[in-house]
């Protein structure tokens, strides 16, 4: 239930130094001078992201680069992550997810165009020919068995479809090979993905633009499954409510935001591979081994002065980046599932300790039987839950889905494995998927299974099922009201 009074108010900063002086307002910045590179950033952030209490952290002063050339981590967790999204920073992460739908359904619907100009911050400096230099910026080692250092963790790529000319904005690893050179890896059937096999089958090279420091608005949306031909940048203006501000890159021609901190613009050519990899990916494990992988030759970098890098690296869930996807990828699921026609589904949350795509929980009011099956397999296989799903588990609307106890406790209770379980194989899923055998994905097979499970009383006998011992929602709602302080 979302609370009376819920009102949008608003975005309340255009680049990411505006964000920094935001959520100091809110006390949830901290300054760490004197951390390094190779070991201490990386555990930092770390310690910090697994908490979703705790600040986000600014790093400068960082041995062997110049002062003011910084890394901003752990952007979304504490109040800041209401504030990112122009709420009030009470809500809870339910109705944050439900506040935020109302707003990207009206952004879908209408976006509002990006807006090319001629200058902007991110041009104060532009560096070409033997200036270019990756390693000019204090890219973190993020994880101890990683392959190299990964500049591109909280960036998204720039790329345009060739055939049709819109341009897509994602999130995709990048490993820095060379000062001039650096790797990427998508995982097969995103956008970015096939932009770049049509390249490919084309023989030419793909312009590519890696934008490594933005506001964490225009960040998130290039992480949301926003519907194919729709450019990212155009919705993260509608939630603004106006246009985001571009410049074109000017050996590319892509567009990247005119205040984002540190751009990298290059090609990449549909012969060139290098070996990139291990990573430590969202899943908790190195998902990948070292493979041969595309990689984009860096011909202009553009940064602002003392520039600051923007750090998202996954870990093991539950962490930072399940904590933005679940609240986003929550909303959009609930979405696609009503669209498809399932009536009554009261709240869906795709938890963070399954990085927000392995474990899902559908609440519905159940209306008729087969309900809760629908709910599951539509769950399982629509556009956002689609991707590298595996455990979708259907409750009735007493149960809080963001609660896992709840969830288990519904699962536990309300199921039985004999009869309660559904499997769907051969499902899209992911090279990262550790609990794909590597012979299968040698031969290219990276689908996996997914579990749908009925949590719910069983619709056919429900008003027989034992009566829970839990105070009706109203009268707990008191009793959280009245002596919730001896929980403090």
């Amino acid at each position: 239930m979302m609370k009376e009074g819920n009102v949008f108010l608003g975005v309340p900063y255009g680049n990411l130094r505006e964000w920094i002086a935001e959520a100091e307002k809110l006390g949830e910045v901290r300054h760490v001078k004197g951390a390094t590179w190779e070991e201490d950033i990386g555990l930092a952030t770390e310690l910090l992201q697994h908490d979703e209490n705790a600040p986000s952290a600014l790093f400068d002063e960082i041995p062997g680069y110049p002062k003011g050339f910084r890394v901003l981590t752990n952007f979304f967790g504490g109040r800041r992550q209401n504030m990112i999204l122009g709420f009030p920073t009470d809500f809870t992460k339910v109705e944050l997810s439900d506040a935020f739908l109302d707003r990207y359904r009206q952004a879908i619907d209408q976006p509002i165009p990006h807006e090319i100009v001629e200058d902007g911050p991110v041009l104060e400096n532009v560096l070409t020919g033997d200036e270019v230099d990756v390693f000019k910026f204090p890219t973190p080692k993020w994880h101890d068995a990683d392959g190299g250092r990964y500049i591109g963790t909280g960036s998204f790529n720039v790329t345009r479809d060739p055939d049709e000319g819109w341009v897509n904005v994602g999130t995709y690893r990048v490993m820095i090979h060379d000062a001039k050179t650096v790797g990427f890896y998508i995982s097969p059937g995103k956008h970015g993905r096939l932009h770049r096999e049509k390249y490919t089958a084309a023989g030419e090279p793909m312009p590519v633009c890696v934008v490594i420091g933005v506001d964490p608005l225009t960040f998130l949306m290039s992480s949301t499954e926003v519907p194919h031909g729709v450019c990212e940048y155009d919705v993260a203006g509608a939630l603004r409510g106006e246009p985001l501000k571009v410049v074109l890159g000017r050996h590319t021609g892509l567009p990247f935001p005119a205040e984002a901190e540190i751009v990298l613009e290059g090609f990449c050519h549909p012969d060139k591979t290098r070996p990139e990899g291990p990573f430590g990916e969202w899943t908790g494990f190195y998902g990948s081994p070292v493979h041969e992988g595309p990689v984009i030759d860096v011909v202009a970098i553009y940064h602002r002065d003392d520039p600051i890098m923007l750090g998202c690296p996954p870990q093991r869930p539950p962490e930072e980046q399940a904590r933005y996807r679940a609240v986003v990828r929550s909303a959009l699921l609930k979405e696609q599932i009503a669209q498809a026609g399932v009536p009554d589904v009261t709240s869906v949350w795709c938890h963070e300790v399954g990085g927000s795509r392995m474990l899902t929980g559908v609440a519905i009011k159940q209306r008729y039987a087969g309900h809760a099956t629908q709910a599951g397999h539509i769950a399982a296989q629509c556009r956002v839950g689609g991707y590298a799903g595996k455990y979708v588990i259907v409750v009735d609307d007493d149960i809080d889905v963001s609660d896992l106890g709840d969830l288990m406790w519904a699962l536990v209770f309300r199921s039985d494995p004999a009869t309660s379980i559904d499997i769907i194989k051969g499902a899209w899923s992911t090279p990262l998927d550790p609990s794909i055998p590597p012979w299968e994905k040698d031969r290219g097979n990276t689908t996996n299974s997914r579990a749908v499970i009925d949590a719910c009383r069983p619709y056919h006998w429900r008003d027989q099922y034992p009566k829970v011992n839990m105070p009706p929602p109203e009268l707990w709602a008191k009793a959280k009201k009245k002596w919730g302080y001896l929980l403090k």
